[in-house]
């Protein structure tokens, strides 16, 4: 099942990249998916813009392109017109954390029933590496040639603050894990965060070697919000699993209740009836 998924473009992914674990990871999803009884036609993805939206090319799956930090808000907008379907946007650790971050706080927030995977690779690499919000302090690139002198900035602690009800962490380096994780994530009613450690071989030639020692995967999330947050600052190992899940109501049902948009609408010729007497009484 998963080489139907493929599409058949070229992949200009560098060699070695963290991104094809994680494309092979999404096949695996859409496998366990549908052995739940959610079809591939239920799921819509969105991307931005970066090395990490190419899997938008390479999955075979319907969506819409977005731009840097957008898909966010693209997402959102498919839930509510179809709340029967399954959203995932993928965003980069620049995309989403930078330009979307106000888009994912509010996300989170409302608890909009969408899943955003994020490709953290500590850089923005498809424009040859420039420092993005969660490189690390002293990180050397074309916009930071001396060095940043920012501390980097902590996703799942700013996400866990906004009120997520889904937080968790994978690592590109371990398939089934992953895999397992957006599972949870997808099937999960609410906002869910996947931030997904994904190595970039070319802008840090040592996040392999790093992640392999440093990764620890949680056998049980943490009980409350702020126990979540402890292990989020953990620096010396690398927790990856489920931080934090809990049930909140969803925001296009406390919108819409049942409505669905897509199914419920008016017929055309209802649609252009009540515009018409609506201007008729304006005149």
């Amino acid at each position: 099942m998963a080489e139907d998924l493929g599409t058949g473009a070229e992949n200009t992914w560098c060699p070695g990249c963290g991104n094809f674990g994680m494309l092979n990871s999404m096949k695996k999803v859409v496998e366990k998916l549908e052995d739940k009884d959610i079809g591939r036609e239920k799921i819509l993805i969105s991307a931005g813009i970066g090395c990490h939206a190419k899997i938008f090319d390479y999955l075979n799956l319907s969506g819409l392109y977005s731009i840097h930090g957008r898909e966010i808000a693209t997402i959102q907008g498919m839930k509510l017109a179809n709340p029967d379907l399954k959203v995932i946007g993928f965003g980069g650790d620049g995309d989403a954390y930078g330009e979307g971050l106000s888009h994912l706080i509010f996300a989170a927030k409302r608890n909009a029933d969408i899943t955003m995977i994020v490709h953290n690779n500590s850089s923005y690499s498809l424009t040859t590496g420039q420092m993005s919000p969660t490189s690390e302090r002293g990180y050397k690139g074309p916009s930071t040639p001396e060095g940043s002198i920012e501390p980097p900035l902590n996703p799942l602690m700013v996400l866990l603050s906004a009120g997520a009800s889904f937080v968790g962490r994978g690592y590109a380096g371990k398939l089934d894990h992953l895999s397992n994780l957006i599972v949870e994530a997808v099937e999960h009613e609410g906002f869910s965060l996947v931030d997904v450690l994904q190595p970039c071989v070319v802008f840090h030639d040592d996040q392999y070697e790093k992640y392999n020692e440093a990764v620890d995967i949680i056998e049980e999330s943490a009980e409350t919000r702020y126990e979540a947050m402890e292990l989020a600052e953990e620096t010396e190992r690398l927790p990856i699993g489920v931080f934090y899940k809990e049930e909140q109501p969803v925001y296009h049902q406390e919108l819409y209740t049942d409505l669905n948009v897509v199914e419920d609408k008016m017929d055309k010729d209802v649609r252009i009836d009540k515009v018409k007497k609506l201007i008729d009484k304006r005149r």
